[in-house]
């Protein structure tokens, strides 16, 4: 099976935007509202999204009144999310794994596992060191990022979700190294197959990530749960919410 560059197709598909248009705004939004909250961000910060998507994250941040810039590989999604473009708000297809803007803003976000799609522990190395480079000194990183060892005793295997006269059957599987969630679309009129996407995403623990920021000189401060920032517990938190600063 080839996973080389999954992600590069699947976030432009319009399938793709199909099955995950039902997430839920209004959770993702009382999330970064605690999340700004616990922060303290000064007004008229500076801020970075990264991996984006169509942009309503960074469009709720800038609405807080902070200046936002939302990166993102996908170009259909840059393309929809510079629709929403103002003064403090921009965005820019750019793949996360390239410099950026070097020590230039005070914040940096990836939400709802937005990373860990690469082929190589070197590509994912290099992503860190791309978003830590573009923070200043001091600056702050914020990554949410699923728990493994959560994720892995809660997994549905398989289900079907019905929409647009298609279903999607997803199954979903792990091994040692990664979660895996195939996607198979099929149009319900004709049992015909339209795509098939997999999806693959690192089992990356709190430790591969204190190693790999502190290989860019990012310390980890504090670790959440989930999105009501609670403790972080390895084995029963949903989510592992970091938040980590550069050190100067």
């Amino acid at each position: 099976m080839q996973f080389k560059s999954w992600y590069k197709d699947w976030f432009s598909s319009p399938y793709y935007h199909m099955l995950y248009n039902h997430r839920d705004d209004e959770e993702a939004m009382i999330f970064i509202k605690k999340l700004i909250t616990y922060l303290e961000p000064a007004v008229n910060c500076k801020m970075l999204d990264v991996a984006c998507g169509k942009g309503r994250h960074s469009k709720a941040l800038a609405d807080m009144g902070f200046d936002v810039t939302g990166i993102d590989l996908s170009f259909p999604s840059i393309e929809e999310a510079i629709k929403n473009e103002e003064e403090r708000l921009h965005f820019y297809q750019h793949d996360m794994r390239l410099p950026f803007w070097i020590n230039y803003f005070d914040f940096a976000f990836n939400f709802f596992t937005s990373f860990g799609y690469f082929r190589t522990q070197r590509e994912h190395n290099n992503a860190i060191r791309s978003i830590a480079q573009s923070l200043k000194a001091n600056g702050v990183l914020v990554i949410d990022y699923l728990n493994v060892h959560y994720t892995e005793t809660h997994l549905q295997k398989s289900f079907i979700k019905e929409m647009n006269g298609l279903n999607f059957h997803i199954t979903k599987w792990h091994d040692e190294e990664h979660f895996f969630k195939q996607i198979q679309v099929m149009d319900i009129k004709t049992n015909k197959l339209k795509h098939l996407f997999t999806e693959r995403v690192a089992k990356f623990s709190l430790g591969d990530f204190t190693e790999m920021l502190g290989y860019q000189k990012m310390q980890i401060q504090q670790v959440f749960g989930d999105y009501q920032l609670g403790r972080y517990d390895v084995n029963q938190s949903p989510r592992m919410i970091i938040i980590a600063k550069k050190k100067v």
